[in-house]
C-alpha cells in the first residue's frame, strides 16, 4: 500500500494501482454489486478527456506539454489497456463523480509512472487543475454516457443487426420457391413462400437498423460546457463547442453542444429513448427468434418446416435430442433488455433539480442492452440462420392438407358454400377436392385451378 492525500485527508492505496484517494474510498464506499462501471464507459471516459485536453489547449489554457501528457494516458485508457485500474462499483454516487475522479487519478498517475516520477505526486499532472479542466463531473459523466452509447451502438449494434439483416435476405431469397401454409391466430391459414415469410423477418431487422441509427442521432447533443450546474461556471465560453467537433471527427457522430445545458444535466430523456429504440429492436428479434424455432420444432410432432442446425446435444437424458438453443440465447438477450428498458425509464425520472443522480445505472443498462443485442444477433445470424434449411416435402405436405386452400373458392362458389365445404371436409377427413367434387360443385379442370397453392401466393391483376 502507498499513502496518498485528497481534500479529505490521508487514504492507503494499492501500490500498483493508477488511482487515488478519491478511488478508493469509492472503492471501500461502495462495496455494492462487485460490477464495476461497463469497459466502454471507461473507454469512452478516455475519449473524452482526450478531447478536454485538446481544447484546453487549442484555447490556451493547458500548455501543449502538459496536453501532449494527457492525451497520451488518456488514449491508453479509450484503447482499453488500463482498464484494470477501474474498479469504482455501479452502483455509487449518482452524478458518476467517483468515476470522474477515477479517470482523474489515473491520467494524473500514469503520466507519473511513464516520467519515472512517484505515483500520487500529481507532478506534472494534477488530476482536477489539469485533467479535469473546465469540467465537472456533473457535465462530464453525463457527456461521456452519451458518447460512450452512441459509440457502441454505431460501431457493435447496427452492424451487428445488418448483418442479420443480410443473412435474413439471403435466405429469403433461397426459400422463394418453397410454398408453404401461412398461420394466423395459430392457426392454418392461406398459403404464401417461406421466402416471403423470411422476407418480413428481414424486413423487420432492417427497420432495426434505422431504430438504432436513431438512437444514436437522440444521443448526439452534449452536456460538456455545463460544468455544476449549467450555467458554465470555470468553463471557456468556446471550450463546449470545441470538445463537440473533436469528438464528432474522432468518432464519426455528428456531437455537438446541448442547446438547454440544465435540460442536458437535469434530465435523461434522451437515454431513455434510447432505451425505447433499444427495446423495440429486441420485441423484433424475439418475434423473429420465436418463429424460427417453432418452425423447426419436430422434428417428427411438430411443424419441422425447416431443419435448424445443430449446434449441441440438447438433453442429459434424451439421447439425440437437438433444441433451439440460439432462438433460445436471443430471447433472453432481448428479454433483458426489455427489463433494462425498463430500468433507465426509472432511472430517468429520477432526475432532481439540476442534476440527475442515476447515471452510472443508466450507464450500465444501456451498455449492457447494447452489448447482449450485439452479440445476440450476431451469433444468432452465424449459428442458426446461415445454417437453415427447408424441408420442401413437410411444407408441401402441410400445404395440400390444409381446409384454408377453401379461400381460393371463394370466387367461384361463394363464402358460404366454401364455409360448408371446410366444415364437410374436416367432419369427414376428406381433401378439399373430394368434397368439392362429390357435391358436384366445380368441374375437375376448374378446381384444379383454383386449388393450385402457386397461384395463391401472389396477388392476381
Amino acid at each position: 500500500m502507498r499513502t496518498e492525500k485528497d481534500s479529505m485527508g490521508e487514504m492507503s492505496v494499492p501500490e500498483d494501482a493508477l488511482y487515488g484517494a478519491s478511488t478508493q474510498r469509492a472503492v471501500l464506499n461502495f462495496p455494492i454489486s462487485g460490477q464495476p462501471m461497463p469497459a466502454a464507459f471507461n473507454h469512452g471516459l478516455g475519449l473524452v478527456k482526450w478531447a478536454c485536453a485538446t481544447a484546453n489547449e487549442a484555447l490556451g489554457r493547458l500548455p501543449k506539454e502538459k496536453a501532449d501528457l494527457i492525451r497520451g494516458a488518456a488514449d491508453e485508457v479509450a484503447a482499453g489497456k488500463l482498464d484494470a485500474h477501474f474498479p469504482v462499483d455501479v452502483f455509487q454516487t449518482g452524478s458518476g463523480t467517483s468515476s470522474n475522479m477515477n479517470v482523474n487519478e489515473v491520467i494524473s498517475n500514469r503520466v507519473c509512472q511513464k516520467l519515472g516520477k512517484p505515483i500520487g505526486s500529481r507532478d506534472p499532472i494534477h488530476p482536477n487543475d489539469d485533467v479535469n479542466m473546465g469540467q465537472s463531473s456533473n457535465d462530464i459523466i453525463p457527456t461521456t454516457l452519451h458518447v460512450s452509447v452512441a459509440v457502441a451502438i454505431k460501431e457493435n449494434l447496427v452492424p451487428a443487426l445488418e448483418h442479420m439483416q443480410k443473412v435474413l435476405e439471403k435466405k429469403a431469397a433461397a426459400f422463394d420457391k418453397v410454398v408453404k401454409i401461412g398461420r394466423t391466430h395459430l392457426m392454418d391459414a392461406t398459403p404464401l413462400t417461406l421466402g416471403q415469410e423470411f422476407s418480413g423477418y428481414a424486413a423487420q431487422v432492417k427497420k432495426s437498423v434505422e431504430r438504432a441509427k436513431k438512437a444514436v442521432t437522440a444521443l448526439e447533443e452534449l452536456a460538456i460546457g455545463g460544468t455544476a450546474v449549467g450555467t458554465g461556471i470555470n468553463c471557456h465560453p468556446e471550450f463546449a463547442g470545441r470538445v463537440c467537433k473533436l469528438l464528432a471527427e474522432k468518432t464519426g457522430v455528428n456531437f455537438r453542444e446541448a442547446d438547454n445545458h440544465f435540460e442536458a444535466q437535469g434530465g435523461r430523456d434522451d437515454a431513455v429513448e434510447v432505451a425505447g429504440y433499444l427495446a423495440t429492436v429486441a420485441v423484433s428479434l424475439t418475434k423473429v427468434a420465436n418463429d424460427i424455432r417453432l418452425l423447426g420444432s419436430g422434428p417428427r410432432s411438430g411443424i419441422f418446416e425447416i431443419n435448424l442446425p445443430a449446434t449441441q446435444p440438447g438433453s442429459s437424458i434424451m439421447p439425440g435430442k437437438v433444441n433451439p438453443v440460439m432462438s433460445e440465447m436471443l430471447v433472453q438477450a432481448s428479454i433483458y433488455t426489455q427489463g433494462m428498458s425498463a430500468v433507465v425509464g426509472m432511472c430517468g425520472r429520477d432526475g432532481h433539480f439540476e442534476l440527475n443522480v442515476t447515471i452510472p445505472l443508466i450507464a450500465k443498462a444501456l451498455h449492457d442492452s447494447v452489448t447482449v443485442l450485439s452479440n445476440g444477433a450476431r451469433v444468432f445470424a452465424d449459428r442458426c440462420v446461415e445454417g437453415i434449411e427447408a424441408n420442401e416435402e413437410r411444407c408441401a405436405d402441410l400445404v395440400r392438407s390444409s381446409l384454408m386452400l377453401v379461400t381460393a373458392l371463394n370466387p367461384y362458389i361463394g363464402y358460404d358454400n366454401a364455409a360448408m365445404v371446410a366444415k364437410k371436409a374436416f367432419a369427414e377427413n376428406k381433401t378439399l377436392r373430394e368434397v368439392v367434387l362429390e357435391l358436384e360443385l366445380l368441374d375437375e379442370a376448374t378446381l384444379e385451378k383454383a386449388l393450385d397453392p402457386t397461384d395463391m401466393v401472389k396477388p392476381k391483376a
